[in-house]
């Protein structure tokens, strides 16, 4: 399919009042950006417990957390005349904001929390929770009243409780995986990756009814148990 680079796509950011983003839960119209973005950033982050014994030179780095994906974007809102062809009518720069803020920061007074944001844009699709606005206003009329202003925006990636859980348990030694054998794959290698301890392959073969470990026919089904019934 070939590309029609003519074709210009806004960004817009969809609010919703749950964290599953279903379309039944879709709080406000979507807000789309006056202006597309130059650049956007993504900022990821792992943290390690260092905590070092005194009189030692080093530590061994243990995982913590990984913290919530941090995205930041500049909102441009003008009432300058400058882009006209955008806004044919010139809305008042702070009415443009209160439209904006009413969009993504309003407060949910049933749940006690702003809006769950899901913000799309080409390929771009992120979503989270607005966590800081910061307002700078760099234009004035002759009366101060302001036509232009920039609002950096900065959200923190939000994810369902249960869709978390299921990501980050399906790689984990408790629960139960199944895997095709293929042509050169050896059951002590297989084993180690999903226990990171090969020893259990007697388990596993035990577990599969198996006579043997060797020489394993490509496409056997192989069940790895949780460790619990190794």
């Amino acid at each position: 399919m070939a590309i029609d680079f003519g074709k210009l796509e806004k960004l817009y950011i969809v609010a919703y009042r749950n964290p599953g983003y279903a379309i039944t839960d879709i709080a406000a119209p979507p807000f789309f950006a006056l202006i597309n973005p130059e650049t956007y950033s993504y900022k990821f982050r792992i943290e390690f417990c260092d905590t070092q014994a005194p009189g030692t030179s080093g530590v061994e780095l243990k995982f913590n957390k990984m913290p919530p994906q941090e995205f930041n974007f500049d909102f441009l809102f003008d009432s300058t005349g400058v882009i006209q062809h955008i806004i044919p009518l010139a809305i008042p720069v702070n009415e443009q904001l209160e439209i904006f803020k009413h969009s993504i920061l309003q407060y949910q007074g049933d749940v006690h929390r702003p809006y769950y944001l899901k913000i799309h844009w080409g390929t771009l699709l992120f979503k989270g929770v607005l966590t800081s606005m910061d307002i700078e206003f760099k234009l004035f009329s002759p009366d101060g009243t302001p036509i232009r202003a920039i609002a950096k925006c900065g959200f923190k990636g939000s994810i369902e409780e249960t869709l978390r859980l299921a990501l980050e348990n399906r790689m984990s030694p408790d629960i139960t995986h199944e895997r095709l054998m293929k042509a050169g794959d050896k059951l002590t290698l297989a084993t180690n990756k999903i226990y990171n301890d090969q020893r259990y392959y007697v388990n596993v073969a035990a577990f599969n009814g198996m006579d043997g470990f060797r020489n394993i026919a490509p496409g056997t089904k192989i069940l790895f148990p949780p460790t619990d019934k190794q």
